[in-house]
């Protein structure tokens, strides 16, 4: 089967063998973009979280066939370290990582809900960050959550000031 997907900008087109072959698999051996992470397999974990459309996706369950024509997102595409984006920063400068398999997923996740909840509650995130980390670096990350909303809305008043 011919696919045609954008990841991270860029135009794809893709001879997929099984129509069903999940998202992931594609991103991961296809691409070669390894940042997207597998955990689970079931869409428990949210290590294999990405952005379809901007929404956040578990891709190690999402059939490369619901892709088509859609704008994928990985965190190869989110930033770059010459530009990280406020989610990014935020995971920095809250030094939250511990071993980090899990991150880019948690990544993904947050920046889907500040483009949805500027200024997330705890509550918020509660709700809808419920990605697994065996490390259980929840506490350093709801802190670097807040602190993205921060940055991101420093960052889009900044943009808006050279408007």
């Amino acid at each position: 089967m011919k696919i045609s997907i954008t990841v991270n900008g860029v135009i794809k087109a893709l001879e997929i063998a099984d129509e069903n072959t999940p998202l992931l698999w594609v991103i991961r051996d296809t691409l070669n973009l390894k940042g997207t992470k597998f955990g689970c397999g079931k869409a428990a974990c949210g290590a294999c979280t990405l952005h379809v459309d901007g929404e956040a996706v578990r891709s190690c369950s999402y059939p490369v066939k619901f892709a088509e024509g859609k704008e994928v997102t990985t965190i190869e595409g989110l930033g770059d370290r010459e530009n990280p984006h406020p989610v990014q920063q935020a995971w920095i400068e809250e030094i939250v990582p511990q071993c980090g398999y899990c991150q880019p997923g948690f990544m993904m996740a947050t920046a889907a809900l500040l483009n949805k909840v500027p200024t997330p509650t705890d509550e918020d995130i509660d709700k809808n960050i419920i990605n697994v980390c065996r490390c259980g670096t929840y506490y350093r990350m709801r802190k670097a959550i807040h602190k993205a909303a921060e940055l991101q809305a420093g960052k889009v008043m900044n943009e808006s000031k050279t408007l």
